[in-house]
């Protein structure tokens, strides 16, 4: 069995229902902790409040706050939670503004969920998000503690160095892809 002791956790910040549910679902599927925010002034609120957020998907185009505030606002505060704008069709003004305003990348509507899950794995790689927040996983009768860089197998300390640990997290983080020796090099 495998298990990760923390859990990724996405905020998503839009009004559509229809679409709402659509990515509450598909990051459910995929084992996120998912928060909805129907309106910018509530999803403003969640992501000042909410502790280890991984990314914010914000729509542009809200009620009482617009998602370009939203972002302009946390990025004022000095908050860095990766945020995804979700933009309509057309509208390359948004995606300028969004991006000035702090937002790590954005998504034209209509998108497929692949793709958006492909920018938001794209991000937290560059934030080093994922390697960060993990603090152990066990496999088996492996445990590995990433914070005190300890292993043990059957209660038999492993002795790893720190940059096994990092290769071990970097296939953590890529469970069921196929890695590239150059993908290993470039991350690790």
């Amino acid at each position: 069995m495998h298990k990760a002791e923390q859990m990724r956790n996405v905020l998503i910040v839009e009004d559509e229902q229809a679409m709402a549910v659509a990515l509450r679902d598909g990051f459910t599927y995929e084992g996120y902790s998912v928060r909805v925010a129907q309106d910018g002034a509530m999803g403003l609120q969640l992501a000042r409040t909410e502790k280890d957020l991984d990314p914010i998907i914000l729509d542009v185009m809200l009620p009482k706050l617009s998602g370009l505030d939203v972002c302009k606002q946390l990025r004022a505060a000095g908050n860095q939670i990766p945020i995804i704008m979700l933009t309509a069709r057309g509208q390359e003004i948004d995606k300028v503004l969004g991006l000035r305003t702090g937002a790590d990348d954005y998504v034209t509507k209509p998108f497929s969920f692949l793709e958006l899950m492909a920018r938001v794995e794209a991000i937290l790689r560059r934030t080093g998000k994922p390697a960060e927040k993990r603090t152990a996983y066990t496999f088996g009768d492996v445990s590995l503690n990433f914070t005190q860089l300890t292993a043990t197998k059957a209660d038999t300390a492993l002795h790893l160095s720190p940059r096994e640990f990092k290769i071990l997290a970097y296939f953590i983080d890529h469970q069921g892809e196929v890695v590239s020796r150059e993908q290993l090099l470039e991350a690790v």
